[in-house]
C-alpha cells in the first residue's frame, strides 16, 4: 500500500511541477511577444496581461488536479478533503476572475452575451418566452 501512495505522491508532484511550468512558460512567451511586438501596438498592454493571464489559467487547472489526486489517493480524511475544498474554491474564484478578465464575459456566457437558455424572441422581462400574447 506505501507503494501505492508513493506512486501517487510521485504523481501530484510531477502534475505541480508541469503546472508551475505552465505558468513559467506562459510567463516567458508573453514577455517574449511583448518585448517583440506588442511595446509597439497601442494594446500591446492589454495583450501582454491576456497572454500572461491564459498561462495562469493553465497552470492553476494543472495545480488543483495535483491536489485531487494527493488529497483522494493518498490521505482521504475528512480534513484534507475540507483542505481541498477550500483550495478548489480559491483556485476557481481565480480562474474566474482571470477568464473575466481575459474575455469580459463570465464563463456560461456566450460570445454574444446571451445566456445559453435565453429566448430571443421574448420580450425584455417575460419568462414565458412568448411575444404579446
Amino acid at each position: 500500500m506505501s507503494t501505492f501512495k508513493e506512486a501517487v505522491e510521485s504523481i501530484g508532484l510531477v502534475i505541480d511541477g508541469a503546472g508551475v511550468l505552465a505558468i513559467l512558460i506562459g510567463l516567458i512567451l508573453a514577455t517574449l511577444r511583448f518585448a517583440a511586438t506588442g511595446w509597439r501596438k497601442t494594446d500591446g498592454y492589454r495583450q501582454l496581461r491576456q497572454d500572461l493571464g491564459r498561462g495562469i489559467l493553465l497552470g492553476l487547472e494543472f495545480l488543483v488536479a495535483a491536489d485531487i489526486i494527493r488529497t483522494v489517493a493518498v490521505t482521504p480524511t475528512l480534513e484534507g478533503v475540507l483542505v481541498l475544498a477550500l483550495i478548489v474554491l480559491v483556485r476557481t474564484f481565480l480562474s474566474m476572475a482571470l477568464q473575466v478578465e481575459l474575455e469580459g464575459r463570465w464563463p456560461w456566457q456566450r460570445v454574444d452575451g446571451s445566456t445559453p437558455h435565453a429566448n430571443p424572441a421574448a420580450e425584455p422581462g417575460d419568462e414565458s418566452g412568448q411575444r404579446g400574447v
